[in-house]
């Protein structure tokens, strides 16, 4: 008998419903409350729990008002989350097949900045992969990367930072962004040709929520100009918001240059002409180490081809 066989022979008698019940005791924190979300008793919880111990072999919980997971309960954890991902990836990807796709990607995406970028490279993307299905949730990248390392997406697409870096990461820089202020059409500084920041200050502001990348990169731009002080009328993180207050009042608008150069293309907003850019950063795409394959190298392929799009296009602008 192989001796590897029998160091992972706990794992062989796992079923995904202990990894699901795991997961729901963490969560609930204490016996009780889990026992009420699995609808069993206290007391069948804690000899679950128990043979769960017994079957991996060490303390996986230390009981009291609140359960804590030893270091062994936390590794168990972690491999709930990952085989549990893995299985979700696995029925998405039965029931694409079922609809007559042979592939999935799932890929998050951060709004700001990529939500043209993320459209053009699909519809190019599925002019030589039509049979590949793609799933795209947006949301904030903090969290979009912890459920790229659940193994919720195979791609996350958003303003690179620090947290691209990890130990399990890979990534790669498309284009340099920078912050655009913007208006509506009808917004009496809509077609100035030449502003300063202290002309701004005096109209209300509808600015990034606060701890975001732009909203961050804003509040340092203001302190150099100025008005550290200045308060927003209106805190939104979604663009479609911005877009519809700003077309309907004189409040002024801060989005990522790439967005901004979408909108203005669509006549929906005006840059306003603040000299110099002010950088906001680089977008690119994550992946996992290890988790790339045919098809997440062809969608890279996409994104790189409409990256080229969008700075040419930026380029054109600055020229005129």
């Amino acid at each position: 008998m192989d001796p590897s066989d029998h160091s992972i022979a706990w794992a062989r008698r796992l079923r995904v419903r202990h990894l699901e019940s795991f997961l729901i005791l963490h969560d609930a924190g204490t016996l009780s409350a889990a026992a009420t979300r699995l609808h069993m008793t206290q007391s069948a919880v804690s000899h679950w729990l128990s043979e769960m111990e017994e079957l991996a072999g060490v303390r996986l919980a230390i009981r009291g008002r609140r359960l804590q997971l030893t270091p062994a309960g936390e590794a168990v954890r972690r491999l709930a989350v990952r085989v549990l991902g893995e299985v979700s990836r696995a029925h998405d990807e039965l029931g694409a097949i079922a609809r007559g796709a042979v592939a999935r990607l799932h890929v998050g995406s951060v709004l700001a900045g990529v939500a043209h970028l993320i459209p053009w490279a699909i519809v190019a993307f599925q002019r030589t992969q039509p049979n590949v299905s793609i799933q795209v949730t947006e949301g904030a990248f903090n969290t979009l990367l912890d459920r790229l390392e659940k193994r919720e997406f195979d791609l996350v697409v958003g303003s690179i930072d620090a947290r691209a870096y990890g130990p399990h990461l890979a990534h790669e820089v498309l284009f340099e962004d920078a912050m655009a202020v913007v208006v509506g059409p009808h917004h009496p500084l809509a077609h100035a040709r030449r502003l300063r920041w202290g002309q701004l200050f005096s109209y209300p502001w509808a600015m990034p929520q606060r701890e975001t990348l732009m909203r961050t990169r804003l509040d340092t731009v203001l302190l150099e100009h100025g008005a550290a002080g200045l308060r927003p009328a209106v805190e939104t993180g979604s663009i479609v918001t911005m877009q519809a207050v700003l077309r309907e009042t004189d409040y002024v608008g801060v989005c990522s240059a790439a967005m901004a150069e979408h909108l203005a293309s669509l006549g929906l907003l005006h840059i306003l002409p603040l000299g110099d850019r002010e950088s906001f950063g680089p977008v690119g795409a994550v992946w996992r180490k290890g988790g790339d394959d045919e098809v997440l190298h062809a969608f890279m392929q996409a994104l790189r081809e409409q990256a080229d799009r969008i700075r040419a296009a930026e380029a054109g602008t600055a020229a005129r």
